[in-house]
């Protein structure tokens, strides 16, 4: 195995949630920021709520005349 082509790996890496929750798991990179995770997804949560991508639903409520 060479040891110069593999990135170097942190067992320790901190992930943390716009919505304030944090955990620890091992990755390449020592910070990771995410928009989602298991405590405000709406799948783990029971909400209906909508996740927006790249502005679809105001694009779709535009094209339809939605409110």
């Amino acid at each position: 195995m060479k040891t110069e082509i593999h990135p170097k790996y942190y067992p320790d890496a901190q992930v943390v949630c716009i919505c304030g929750n944090t955990f620890t798991t091992g990755a390449t990179q020592p910070l990771i920021k995410v928009e989602i995770c298991s405590n405000c997804h709406p799948h783990y949560t029971g909400e209906s709520r909508i996740v927006d991508t790249e502005g679809r639903v105001e694009r779709l409520k535009r094209r339809f005349n939605l409110k």
